[in-house]
């Protein structure tokens, strides 16, 4: 059964489509069965592995306004073990067109349902907003990841996506987990990088995880090759991050299943 997880923070530019790209790509490269959902109009988890968003027959869309089957959007990766719902800029328009929709915000969820059984995980790239489509992610999803990157106002709204988080559990999913914060672009020599990481584990504490995402030319620049880093260079601190934060990932959800 798929652990679905994901991967949100309202600011834009925190990390979110490179966290689920090279997550993704770690957890495969771990030999974990994985699915991203690109569930950002943008379509940037879609360009970033390599898929020309412009060429594509379905994309999650279809499956959230035409009830189209998930199973004829999937895409296979460069990546062994890596799958893609694609996404492209009719997404936009979603938000709109879901809104008369009985049980709006469980669209995304009864989606997913017939892939749980396939997948170890499902990692949703969701939109930087509070929107519908993250309502349905969240809906959807057993934890998330929240990016924070390490740089000024990187605390700014993050009480306004807990309260969403609450919220959610409160009305939609009682079983959302905060899976963690991450620190994502991080410069140990900046001393604002270490003031707000030191704030982040301060006010977060044991949801914070061990592995911070370094600030790294080669994941800057995979995306523009349609690479997740581990294939564009295998030796990239940022390859060797996102491998330590899958494993940190695979060692967390372990422990629980031996708790029970």
């Amino acid at each position: 059964m798929a652990r679905i997880i994901s991967i949100t923070n309202q600011k834009g530019g925190v990390g979110k489509t490179t966290t689920a790209i090279n997550l993704a790509a770690s957890l495969a490269a771990l030999e974990k069965k994985v699915l991203i959902i690109d569930a950002d109009p943008q379509a940037n988890a879609t360009s970033g592995i390599g898929i020309d968003s412009r060429q594509l027959k379905s994309t999650i869309y279809d499956c959230l306004i035409d009830g189209k089957d998930p199973e004829e959007t999937i895409i296979g990766c460069e990546v062994e073990n890596l799958s893609l719902i694609p996404s492209n800029i009719d997404l936009v328009g979603a938000e709109i067109e879901m809104l008369e929709r009985p049980e709006r915000e469980k669209i995304l969820k009864n989606i997913i349902t017939s892939l749980k059984n396939e997948y170890d995980y499902i990692l949703i790239d969701c939109s930087p907003s509070l929107g519908l489509l993250t309502v349905n992610a969240l809906t959807a999803s057993n934890s998330v990841i929240i990016p924070v990157q390490c740089e000024y106002f990187a605390l700014e709204g993050l009480g306004k996506l807990l309260n969403t988080i609450k919220i959610i559990q409160s009305n939609l999913n009682p079983d959302l987990e905060i899976e963690g914060f991450l620190l994502t672009m991080y410069d140990s020599r900046l001393r604002l990088s270490n003031q707000v990481a030191e704030e982040v584990n301060k006010h977060f504490q044991q949801m914070v995880f061990k592995t911070i995402i370094q600030r790294n030319v080669k994941l800057s620049e995979a995306p523009s090759f349609g690479q997740p880093a581990i294939l564009y260079d295998a030796d990239s601190r940022g390859t060797v991050n996102y491998l330590n934060l899958a494993r940190e990932l695979i060692e967390k959800a372990e422990a629980k299943v031996n708790e029970v």
